[in-house]
């Protein structure tokens, strides 16, 4: 079994922020493979359906970001899902906006859904970072994730957010592979898919 989670926030008011990326992306997996509707379950949304053979639960915690360990590790502990069988997609200030990268384990690097899963959960999970820049200095940082994206980034016709999304549903079945030898495949995948935009350069982006 394998478990993808959205981290974000509930509700409309924050449904268009940077910080609810993951919740946009486990959306568009399950509007683009065969899901079930989504049902409240574990504290949170969830939706079933298989990727490449393997059963797997799409999970968007309802609990605010800082407190997404609540529906992550209610829904880990009642599944009995080893944590290496956790995916977990969010956010990446230190990531060039459109820019995909994946890790396991690893800090929290100042996400605060990432520091609570991985304080009550732990932190042996796989991660799908997705970029979306850094605004130059950390007193803009609040701000910047909670802003919606900018209407040429998400426009569907043009921006590279839609084009990202479809790219990290379409490619999805490569992260039913437990052993996490197909991430780099998944990254190259929706690279080659939805390539990075010609943004302006942010400061302080590592990647």
């Amino acid at each position: 079994m394998l478990l993808l989670v959205g981290l974000g926030n509930p509700g409309p008011r924050y449904a268009g922020h940077r910080h609810n990326v993951g919740f946009m992306a486990v959306d568009e997996i399950v509007r683009r493979r065969v899901f079930s509707a989504w049902r409240t379950r574990f504290d949170g949304e969830m939706a079933e359906g298989h990727l490449a053979g393997e059963r797997t639960l799409v999970l968007k915690p309802m609990t605010f970001m800082n407190d997404s360990s609540r529906s992550v590790g209610e829904a880990v502990r009642f599944l009995k899902i080893p944590i290496e069988r956790v995916v977990v997609f969010h956010d990446e200030l230190d990531i060039a906006p459109g820019r995909v990268r994946m890790k396991k384990g690893g800090g929290a690097g100042g996400h605060n859904g990432l520091r609570d899963i991985d304080a009550h959960v732990g932190n042996g999970y796989r991660r799908v970072r997705i970029g979306i820049g850094h605004p130059g200095h950390k007193d803009l940082v609040l701000h910047w994730v909670l802003r919606d994206f900018e209407p040429d980034e998400r426009d569907p016709a043009t921006g590279w957010l839609p084009r990202l999304l479809k790219a990290l549903a379409e490619e999805s079945a490569l992260l039913a592979d437990g052993t996490g030898k197909t991430d780099e495949r998944y990254m190259s995948r929706v690279a080659a898919l939805a390539p990075a935009p010609d943004l302006p350069a942010r400061l302080n982006i590592k990647e």
